[in-house]
């Protein structure tokens, strides 16, 4: 199972099919949710067969979750069913919250 520490998590990967829509409204929620947490960290929205290597955390649909662990196998991917209950975005403000480790679904890990 995919593991990050909550201090090491630099870039956010939100992921979509391609490029546009409800992922880039859950991807700019995501930002705001980051930034008034006060952690310096960069989320970017991006198609999931472009999602940079070296993303610490994707988010993204549970029907994109494999193809986004195969574009970037170190990065944690936490996924969800519905963009208006996006649990993962949730979980992953939690965990940076609480300084606990980002932890992939493990029903849904590799």
């Amino acid at each position: 199972m995919t593991t990050k520490r909550a201090a090491d998590v630099r870039v956010v990967a939100f992921a979509c099919e391609a490029g546009m829509g409800s992922s880039l409204i859950g991807a700019n929620q995501l930002k705001k949710k980051i930034k008034d947490l006060g952690r310096d960290i960069k989320v970017v929205h991006t198609p999931v067969n472009e999602i940079p290597a070296d993303d610490d955390v994707v988010i993204a649909h549970e029907g994109l979750a494999e193809r986004a662990r195969k574009v970037a196998p170190a990065a944690v991917v936490l996924t969800f069913q519905n963009f208006m209950n996006n649990t993962a975005s949730e979980r992953l403000v939690q965990s940076l919250k609480s300084g606990e480790d980002v932890v992939a679904d493990p029903s849904r890990a590799r």
